[in-house]
Protein backbone atom coordinates (compact mmCIF):
# COMPACT_ATOMS: atom_id res chain seq x y z
CA UNK A 1 0.00 0.00 0.00
CA UNK A 2 1.22 3.53 -0.75
CA UNK A 3 3.00 5.44 2.01
CA UNK A 4 0.65 8.40 1.69
CA UNK A 5 -2.31 6.22 2.70
CA UNK A 6 -0.57 5.16 5.91
CA UNK A 7 -0.07 8.88 6.63
CA UNK A 8 -3.81 9.49 6.13
CA UNK A 9 -4.68 6.67 8.56
CA UNK A 10 -2.21 8.03 11.08
CA UNK A 11 -3.71 11.51 10.81
CA UNK A 12 -7.23 10.15 11.42
CA UNK A 13 -5.95 8.39 14.53
CA UNK A 14 -4.21 11.51 15.84
CA UNK A 15 -7.36 13.60 15.32
CA UNK A 16 -9.50 11.02 17.09
CA UNK A 17 -11.72 10.35 14.07
CA UNK A 18 -12.13 6.68 15.00
CA UNK A 19 -15.33 5.98 13.06
CA UNK A 20 -13.79 7.28 9.84
CA UNK A 21 -10.60 5.35 10.62
CA UNK A 22 -12.64 2.17 11.13
CA UNK A 23 -14.33 2.72 7.77
CA UNK A 24 -10.98 3.16 6.00
CA UNK A 25 -9.43 0.11 7.71
CA UNK A 26 -12.39 -2.06 6.73
CA UNK A 27 -11.76 -1.21 3.07
CA UNK A 28 -8.16 -2.41 2.91
CA UNK A 29 -6.46 -5.79 3.07
CA UNK A 30 -5.83 -7.34 6.49
CA UNK A 31 -2.08 -7.52 5.79
CA UNK A 32 -2.00 -3.75 5.16
CA UNK A 33 -3.95 -3.12 8.38
CA UNK A 34 -1.31 -5.17 10.20
CA UNK A 35 1.45 -3.06 8.61
CA UNK A 36 -0.28 0.10 9.86
CA UNK A 37 -0.55 -1.30 13.40
CA UNK A 38 3.12 -2.25 13.42
CA UNK A 39 4.06 1.35 12.60
CA UNK A 40 2.46 2.54 15.86
CA UNK A 41 4.94 2.80 18.73
CA UNK A 42 2.40 3.62 21.44
CA UNK A 43 0.80 0.41 22.84
CA UNK A 44 -2.34 2.39 23.74
CA UNK A 45 -2.78 3.43 20.12
CA UNK A 46 -2.26 -0.18 18.99
CA UNK A 47 -4.99 -1.35 21.34
CA UNK A 48 -7.31 1.50 20.36
CA UNK A 49 -7.01 0.72 16.65
CA UNK A 50 -7.34 -3.03 17.15
CA UNK A 51 -10.53 -2.57 19.18
CA UNK A 52 -12.28 -0.63 16.41
CA UNK A 53 -11.57 -3.24 13.74
CA UNK A 54 -14.61 -5.11 12.39
CA UNK A 55 -14.98 -8.37 14.33
CA UNK A 56 -14.76 -10.47 11.19
CA UNK A 57 -11.26 -9.19 10.36
CA UNK A 58 -9.55 -8.72 13.76
CA UNK A 59 -8.28 -12.32 14.05
CA UNK A 60 -6.98 -12.26 10.48
CA UNK A 61 -5.17 -8.97 11.11
CA UNK A 62 -3.69 -10.38 14.34
CA UNK A 63 -2.22 -13.34 12.44
CA UNK A 64 -0.29 -10.95 10.17
CA UNK A 65 1.31 -9.04 13.07
CA UNK A 66 4.84 -9.76 14.27
CA UNK A 67 5.23 -11.11 17.82
CA UNK A 68 6.01 -7.70 19.36
CA UNK A 69 2.85 -6.12 17.93
CA UNK A 70 0.79 -9.15 18.94
CA UNK A 71 2.05 -8.79 22.50
CA UNK A 72 1.07 -5.10 22.50
CA UNK A 73 -2.42 -6.02 21.35
CA UNK A 74 -2.88 -8.68 24.04
CA UNK A 75 -1.59 -6.35 26.75
CA UNK A 76 -4.01 -3.59 25.69
CA UNK A 77 -7.29 -5.54 25.57
CA UNK A 78 -9.44 -7.13 28.27
CA UNK A 79 -9.35 -10.78 29.34
CA UNK A 80 -12.69 -11.36 27.66
CA UNK A 81 -11.40 -9.88 24.40
CA UNK A 82 -8.26 -12.03 24.66
CA UNK A 83 -10.38 -15.17 25.00
CA UNK A 84 -12.54 -14.23 22.02
CA UNK A 85 -9.47 -13.43 19.91
CA UNK A 86 -7.74 -16.75 20.61
CA UNK A 87 -10.91 -18.71 19.93
CA UNK A 88 -11.25 -16.95 16.56
CA UNK A 89 -7.66 -17.62 15.50
CA UNK A 90 -6.75 -20.65 13.42
CA UNK A 91 -4.85 -23.12 15.59
CA UNK A 92 -1.52 -22.77 13.77
CA UNK A 93 -1.64 -18.96 14.07
CA UNK A 94 -2.40 -19.20 17.81
CA UNK A 95 0.46 -21.66 18.34
CA UNK A 96 2.91 -19.51 16.37
CA UNK A 97 1.98 -16.52 18.52
CA UNK A 98 2.33 -18.38 21.84
CA UNK A 99 5.73 -19.79 20.86
CA UNK A 100 7.13 -16.26 20.47
CA UNK A 101 5.77 -14.32 23.47
CA UNK A 102 6.86 -14.35 27.16
CA UNK A 103 5.50 -16.95 29.58
CA UNK A 104 3.27 -14.46 31.42
CA UNK A 105 1.50 -13.59 28.16
CA UNK A 106 1.07 -17.29 27.33
CA UNK A 107 -0.46 -17.91 30.76
CA UNK A 108 -2.92 -15.03 30.35
CA UNK A 109 -3.96 -16.11 26.85
CA UNK A 110 -4.51 -19.76 27.77
CA UNK A 111 -6.37 -18.90 30.97
CA UNK A 112 -8.89 -16.85 28.99
CA UNK A 113 -9.31 -19.24 26.07
CA UNK A 114 -12.13 -21.75 25.99
CA UNK A 115 -11.34 -25.20 27.41
CA UNK A 116 -11.55 -26.76 23.96
CA UNK A 117 -9.20 -24.18 22.43
CA UNK A 118 -6.79 -24.49 25.37
CA UNK A 119 -6.70 -28.28 25.03
CA UNK A 120 -6.01 -28.07 21.29
CA UNK A 121 -3.28 -25.45 21.66
CA UNK A 122 -1.52 -27.38 24.45
CA UNK A 123 -1.51 -30.47 22.25
CA UNK A 124 0.17 -28.56 19.44
CA UNK A 125 2.67 -26.91 21.78
CA UNK A 126 3.88 -30.37 22.87
CA UNK A 127 5.21 -31.15 19.41
CA UNK A 128 8.95 -30.51 18.87
CA UNK A 129 9.81 -27.05 17.59
CA UNK A 130 10.04 -26.78 13.80
CA UNK A 131 8.25 -30.10 13.32
CA UNK A 132 5.22 -30.66 11.13
CA UNK A 133 3.09 -31.06 14.25
CA UNK A 134 4.08 -27.65 15.57
CA UNK A 135 3.10 -25.79 12.38
CA UNK A 136 -0.01 -27.71 11.31
CA UNK A 137 -3.63 -26.75 11.88
CA UNK A 138 -6.54 -29.07 12.61
CA UNK A 139 -9.06 -26.80 10.87
CA UNK A 140 -9.50 -28.85 7.72
CA UNK A 141 -12.34 -30.70 5.99
CA UNK A 142 -12.32 -34.43 6.70
CA UNK A 143 -14.87 -36.79 5.15
CA UNK A 144 -15.61 -40.43 5.86
CA UNK A 145 -15.00 -42.71 2.88
CA UNK A 146 -18.47 -44.26 3.23
CA UNK A 147 -20.23 -40.87 3.14
CA UNK A 148 -22.24 -39.78 0.10
CA UNK A 149 -21.44 -36.74 -2.02
CA UNK A 150 -24.63 -35.04 -0.87
CA UNK A 151 -23.77 -35.42 2.82
CA UNK A 152 -20.19 -34.32 2.14
CA UNK A 153 -21.31 -31.10 0.47
CA UNK A 154 -23.72 -30.41 3.34
CA UNK A 155 -20.86 -30.85 5.82
CA UNK A 156 -18.64 -28.46 3.86
CA UNK A 157 -21.44 -25.88 3.77
CA UNK A 158 -22.06 -26.11 7.51
CA UNK A 159 -18.46 -26.24 8.74
CA UNK A 160 -16.31 -24.92 5.89
CA UNK A 161 -16.50 -21.26 6.91
CA UNK A 162 -14.26 -21.96 9.92
CA UNK A 163 -11.73 -24.06 8.00
CA UNK A 164 -8.39 -22.94 6.58
CA UNK A 165 -9.19 -24.38 3.17
CA UNK A 166 -12.13 -26.16 1.53
CA UNK A 167 -10.57 -26.79 -1.88
CA UNK A 168 -9.33 -30.23 -0.84
CA UNK A 169 -11.09 -32.58 1.58
CA UNK A 170 -9.20 -35.43 3.24
CA UNK A 171 -10.86 -38.82 3.37
CA UNK A 172 -10.65 -41.01 6.48
CA UNK A 173 -12.00 -44.41 7.49
CA UNK A 174 -13.89 -45.26 10.69
CA UNK A 175 -10.62 -45.19 12.68
CA UNK A 176 -9.53 -41.78 11.26
CA UNK A 177 -6.82 -43.40 9.13
CA UNK A 178 -6.03 -41.25 6.10
CA UNK A 179 -7.14 -43.17 3.01
CA UNK A 180 -7.24 -40.46 0.34
CA UNK A 181 -8.24 -36.97 -0.69
CA UNK A 182 -10.85 -35.47 -2.97
CA UNK A 183 -11.14 -32.09 -4.64
CA UNK A 184 -14.14 -29.86 -4.03
CA UNK A 185 -14.68 -29.64 -7.79
CA UNK A 186 -15.08 -33.46 -7.98
CA UNK A 187 -17.80 -33.30 -5.34
CA UNK A 188 -19.66 -30.46 -7.04
CA UNK A 189 -19.85 -32.26 -10.38
CA UNK A 190 -20.76 -35.70 -9.01
CA UNK A 191 -24.14 -37.28 -8.28
CA UNK A 192 -25.29 -36.69 -4.65
CA UNK A 193 -25.89 -40.44 -4.17
CA UNK A 194 -22.32 -41.49 -5.03
CA UNK A 195 -20.00 -42.67 -2.26
CA UNK A 196 -16.77 -40.83 -1.54
CA UNK A 197 -14.62 -43.98 -1.84
CA UNK A 198 -15.98 -44.53 -5.36
CA UNK A 199 -14.80 -41.08 -6.46
CA UNK A 200 -11.25 -41.35 -5.16
CA UNK A 201 -8.62 -42.25 -7.72
CA UNK A 202 -7.01 -45.51 -6.53
CA UNK A 203 -4.03 -44.93 -8.80
CA UNK A 204 -3.33 -41.47 -7.41
CA UNK A 205 -0.39 -41.28 -5.01
CA UNK A 206 -1.46 -40.41 -1.45
CA UNK A 207 0.94 -37.73 -0.25
CA UNK A 208 1.28 -36.97 3.45
CA UNK A 209 3.85 -36.06 6.10
CA UNK A 210 4.27 -37.20 9.71
CA UNK A 211 3.91 -35.06 12.81
CA UNK A 212 7.62 -35.34 13.68
CA UNK A 213 8.94 -34.55 10.19
CA UNK A 214 11.12 -31.44 10.05
CA UNK A 215 9.34 -28.35 8.73
CA UNK A 216 11.87 -28.00 5.91
CA UNK A 217 10.99 -31.51 4.68
CA UNK A 218 7.31 -30.55 4.78
CA UNK A 219 8.01 -27.41 2.73
CA UNK A 220 9.92 -29.48 0.17
CA UNK A 221 7.00 -31.91 -0.17
CA UNK A 222 4.51 -29.09 -0.76
CA UNK A 223 6.85 -27.45 -3.26
CA UNK A 224 7.73 -30.68 -5.09
CA UNK A 225 4.11 -31.79 -5.56
CA UNK A 226 2.76 -28.26 -6.08
CA UNK A 227 0.18 -28.59 -3.28
CA UNK A 228 -2.04 -26.02 -1.60
CA UNK A 229 -1.94 -28.12 1.57
CA UNK A 230 -0.51 -31.43 2.76
CA UNK A 231 -2.12 -33.75 5.33
CA UNK A 232 -0.24 -34.58 8.55
CA UNK A 233 -0.61 -38.05 10.08
CA UNK A 234 0.59 -39.61 13.33
CA UNK A 235 2.63 -42.81 13.65
CA UNK A 236 -0.54 -44.88 13.14
CA UNK A 237 -1.39 -42.99 9.94
CA UNK A 238 -4.36 -41.18 11.52
CA UNK A 239 -5.17 -37.74 10.16
CA UNK A 240 -4.34 -35.06 12.77
CA UNK A 241 -3.99 -31.87 10.71
CA UNK A 242 -2.73 -30.14 7.58
CA UNK A 243 0.05 -27.73 6.67
CA UNK A 244 -1.04 -25.04 4.22
CA UNK A 245 0.96 -23.26 1.57
CA UNK A 246 0.98 -19.93 3.45
CA UNK A 247 2.84 -21.65 6.29
CA UNK A 248 5.25 -23.15 3.76
CA UNK A 249 6.08 -19.68 2.43
CA UNK A 250 6.96 -18.61 5.99
CA UNK A 251 9.08 -21.74 6.47
CA UNK A 252 11.01 -21.17 3.24
CA UNK A 253 11.69 -17.56 4.23
CA UNK A 254 12.81 -18.63 7.71
CA UNK A 255 15.08 -21.39 6.38
CA UNK A 256 16.58 -19.09 3.71
CA UNK A 257 17.32 -16.44 6.35
CA UNK A 258 18.92 -19.06 8.58
CA UNK A 259 21.11 -20.34 5.72
CA UNK A 260 22.19 -16.81 4.77
CA UNK A 261 23.20 -16.11 8.37
CA UNK A 262 25.13 -19.36 8.64
CA UNK A 263 26.85 -18.69 5.30
CA UNK A 264 28.00 -15.35 6.72
CA UNK A 265 29.36 -17.05 9.87
CA UNK A 266 26.54 -15.75 12.09
CA UNK A 267 24.54 -17.86 14.53
CA UNK A 268 20.89 -17.74 13.34
CA UNK A 269 18.57 -15.30 15.10
CA UNK A 270 14.81 -15.63 15.48
CA UNK A 271 14.32 -11.85 15.65
CA UNK A 272 14.43 -9.16 12.92
CA UNK A 273 17.72 -7.26 12.60
CA UNK A 274 16.51 -3.99 14.14
CA UNK A 275 14.89 -5.82 17.06
CA UNK A 276 18.03 -7.75 17.97
CA UNK A 277 20.07 -6.05 20.68
CA UNK A 278 23.77 -5.14 20.42
CA UNK A 279 24.84 -7.72 23.00
CA UNK A 280 22.77 -10.47 21.38
CA UNK A 281 24.24 -9.60 17.96
CA UNK A 282 27.75 -9.68 19.48
CA UNK A 283 27.16 -13.13 20.99
CA UNK A 284 25.91 -14.50 17.67
CA UNK A 285 28.82 -13.14 15.61
CA UNK A 286 31.83 -13.44 17.87
CA UNK A 287 32.29 -17.25 18.20
CA UNK A 288 32.62 -17.88 14.47
CA UNK A 289 34.93 -14.89 13.99
CA UNK A 290 37.11 -16.17 16.83
CA UNK A 291 37.34 -19.63 15.22
CA UNK A 292 38.11 -18.11 11.81
CA UNK A 293 40.77 -15.82 13.31
CA UNK A 294 42.52 -18.79 14.92
CA UNK A 295 42.43 -20.72 11.64
CA UNK A 296 43.65 -17.69 9.70
CA UNK A 297 46.59 -17.27 12.08
CA UNK A 298 48.22 -20.26 10.39
CA UNK A 299 48.85 -18.06 7.35
CA UNK A 300 51.28 -15.96 9.37
CA UNK A 301 53.03 -19.16 10.53
CA UNK A 302 53.47 -20.23 6.90
CA UNK A 303 54.75 -16.83 5.79
CA UNK A 304 57.21 -16.76 8.67
CA UNK A 305 58.41 -20.27 7.78
CA UNK A 306 59.27 -19.18 4.24
CA UNK A 307 60.77 -15.87 5.33
CA UNK A 308 64.22 -16.65 3.96
CA UNK A 309 62.82 -17.61 0.54
CA UNK A 310 60.85 -14.36 0.37
CA UNK A 311 64.00 -12.43 1.18
CA UNK A 312 65.68 -13.97 -1.88
CA UNK A 313 62.75 -13.33 -4.25
CA UNK A 314 60.85 -10.31 -2.92
CA UNK A 315 58.61 -10.27 -6.03
CA UNK A 316 56.67 -13.19 -4.57
CA UNK A 317 55.47 -11.05 -1.65
CA UNK A 318 53.45 -8.70 -3.84
CA UNK A 319 51.34 -11.55 -5.24
CA UNK A 320 50.37 -13.21 -1.95
CA UNK A 321 47.03 -11.29 -1.82
CA UNK A 322 46.30 -12.22 -5.45
CA UNK A 323 46.78 -15.95 -4.84
CA UNK A 324 44.75 -15.91 -1.62
CA UNK A 325 41.91 -13.84 -3.08
CA UNK A 326 41.53 -15.89 -6.25
CA UNK A 327 41.49 -19.12 -4.25
CA UNK A 328 38.96 -17.84 -1.71
CA UNK A 329 36.65 -16.48 -4.39
CA UNK A 330 36.84 -19.67 -6.46
CA UNK A 331 36.06 -21.81 -3.41
CA UNK A 332 33.14 -19.58 -2.42
CA UNK A 333 31.62 -19.88 -5.89
CA UNK A 334 31.63 -23.67 -5.75
CA UNK A 335 30.52 -23.77 -2.12
CA UNK A 336 27.54 -21.49 -2.72
CA UNK A 337 26.44 -23.44 -5.81
CA UNK A 338 26.66 -26.83 -4.09
CA UNK A 339 24.96 -25.62 -0.90
CA UNK A 340 22.08 -24.29 -2.98
CA UNK A 341 21.89 -27.57 -4.93
CA UNK A 342 21.77 -29.56 -1.68
CA UNK A 343 19.08 -27.33 -0.18
CA UNK A 344 16.73 -27.82 -3.15
CA UNK A 345 17.44 -31.56 -3.35
CA UNK A 346 19.43 -31.52 -6.60
CA UNK A 347 22.57 -33.00 -5.01
CA UNK A 348 22.99 -35.86 -2.54
CA UNK A 349 26.01 -37.76 -1.20
CA UNK A 350 25.78 -40.32 -4.00
CA UNK A 351 26.38 -37.47 -6.46
CA UNK A 352 29.76 -36.59 -4.88
CA UNK A 353 31.91 -37.91 -7.72
CA UNK A 354 29.81 -36.20 -10.39
CA UNK A 355 29.95 -32.89 -8.53
CA UNK A 356 33.71 -33.08 -7.93
CA UNK A 357 34.41 -34.14 -11.51
CA UNK A 358 32.33 -31.26 -12.85
CA UNK A 359 33.93 -28.68 -10.54
CA UNK A 360 37.46 -29.85 -11.36
CA UNK A 361 36.82 -29.48 -15.08
CA UNK A 362 35.32 -26.03 -14.53
CA UNK A 363 38.30 -25.17 -12.30
CA UNK A 364 40.76 -26.26 -15.01
CA UNK A 365 39.23 -24.03 -17.68
CA UNK A 366 38.91 -21.09 -15.25
CA UNK A 367 42.46 -21.61 -14.02
CA UNK A 368 43.95 -21.73 -17.53
CA UNK A 369 42.05 -18.58 -18.55
CA UNK A 370 42.98 -16.55 -15.47
CA UNK A 371 46.57 -17.82 -15.48
CA UNK A 372 46.98 -16.86 -19.13
CA UNK A 373 45.68 -13.33 -18.56
CA UNK A 374 47.81 -13.04 -15.42
CA UNK A 375 50.95 -14.22 -17.23
CA UNK A 376 50.57 -11.51 -19.86
CA UNK A 377 50.09 -8.89 -17.13
CA UNK A 378 53.13 -10.10 -15.17
CA UNK A 379 55.41 -10.10 -18.19
CA UNK A 380 54.38 -6.93 -20.02
CA UNK A 381 52.93 -4.66 -17.32
CA UNK A 382 54.60 -5.67 -14.05
CA UNK A 383 57.89 -6.59 -15.82
CA UNK A 384 58.38 -9.72 -13.72
CA UNK A 385 60.98 -12.26 -14.95
CA UNK A 386 59.69 -15.16 -17.00
CA UNK A 387 60.51 -17.83 -14.39
CA UNK A 388 58.71 -16.07 -11.56
CA UNK A 389 55.75 -15.21 -13.81
CA UNK A 390 55.32 -18.82 -14.87
CA UNK A 391 55.48 -20.02 -11.25
CA UNK A 392 52.82 -17.54 -10.11
CA UNK A 393 50.53 -18.49 -13.01
CA UNK A 394 51.03 -22.22 -12.40
CA UNK A 395 50.23 -21.79 -8.72
CA UNK A 396 47.08 -19.92 -9.69
CA UNK A 397 45.83 -22.93 -11.66
CA UNK A 398 46.60 -25.34 -8.81
CA UNK A 399 45.03 -23.08 -6.19
CA UNK A 400 41.81 -22.77 -8.20
CA UNK A 401 41.66 -26.55 -8.63
CA UNK A 402 42.11 -27.05 -4.90
CA UNK A 403 39.62 -24.31 -4.00
CA UNK A 404 36.91 -25.74 -6.27
CA UNK A 405 37.53 -29.21 -4.82
CA UNK A 406 37.20 -28.01 -1.22
CA UNK A 407 34.26 -25.72 -2.03
CA UNK A 408 32.26 -28.57 -3.56
CA UNK A 409 33.29 -31.35 -1.17
CA UNK A 410 32.86 -29.75 2.27
CA UNK A 411 29.10 -29.00 1.96
CA UNK A 412 28.42 -32.56 0.74
CA UNK A 413 30.39 -34.05 3.64
CA UNK A 414 28.62 -31.77 6.12
CA UNK A 415 25.23 -32.86 4.79
CA UNK A 416 26.22 -36.52 5.02
CA UNK A 417 27.23 -35.97 8.68
CA UNK A 418 23.76 -34.46 9.37
CA UNK A 419 25.21 -30.95 9.68
CA UNK A 420 23.79 -27.90 7.93
CA UNK A 421 25.79 -27.49 4.67
CA UNK A 422 25.46 -23.71 5.09
CA UNK A 423 28.08 -23.74 7.87
CA UNK A 424 30.63 -24.77 5.23
CA UNK A 425 30.07 -21.54 3.30
CA UNK A 426 32.27 -18.63 2.27
CA UNK A 427 34.08 -17.69 5.54
CA UNK A 428 35.19 -21.22 6.44
CA UNK A 429 36.01 -22.26 2.88
CA UNK A 430 37.91 -19.02 2.27
CA UNK A 431 39.95 -19.41 5.46
CA UNK A 432 40.91 -23.01 4.66
CA UNK A 433 41.72 -22.18 1.04
CA UNK A 434 43.81 -19.15 2.05
CA UNK A 435 46.02 -21.27 4.30
CA UNK A 436 46.48 -24.11 1.82
CA UNK A 437 46.98 -21.64 -1.07
CA UNK A 438 50.00 -20.16 0.70
CA UNK A 439 51.45 -23.63 1.25
CA UNK A 440 51.05 -24.43 -2.45
CA UNK A 441 52.44 -21.03 -3.47
CA UNK A 442 55.57 -21.17 -1.36
CA UNK A 443 56.27 -24.89 -1.77
CA UNK A 444 56.20 -24.72 -5.57
CA UNK A 445 58.06 -21.40 -5.70
CA UNK A 446 60.86 -22.68 -3.45
CA UNK A 447 61.38 -25.88 -5.42
CA UNK A 448 61.07 -24.50 -8.95
CA UNK A 449 62.98 -21.28 -8.36
CA UNK A 450 65.51 -22.98 -6.06
CA UNK A 451 65.04 -20.47 -3.24
CA UNK A 452 66.82 -22.64 -0.63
Amino acid sequence: MEEVYYDILGKLLQEGKLMQLRYELARINEADVADFLQRLDDPEQVGKVFRILPKDMSAEVFSFLDSDAQEKVVNSITDKEVGKLVDDLFTDDAVDFLEEVPANVVARVLSNASSETRKTINKFLNYPEDSAGSIMTDEMISLHDTSTVGLAIEKIRSTGKDKVTVYTAYVIDSSRHLVGSIELSDLLFSSPEKRIHDLMDDDKQLISVHTLDDQEEVANVVKHYDLLSVPVVDKENRLVGIVTVDDVVDILEEEATEDIEKMAAISPSDKPYLKTGVWSTYIKRMPWLLVLMILASFTSVIINHYRSALAICTALIAYIPLIMDIGGNAGSQSGSSVIRAISVGDVEFRDSFRVIWKELRVAFFIGITLAGVNLIKLLFIDKIPMGVSLVISLVMVLVILFAKLIGSLLPILANQLKLDPAIMASPLITTIVDTVSLLIYFSISVHILHLV
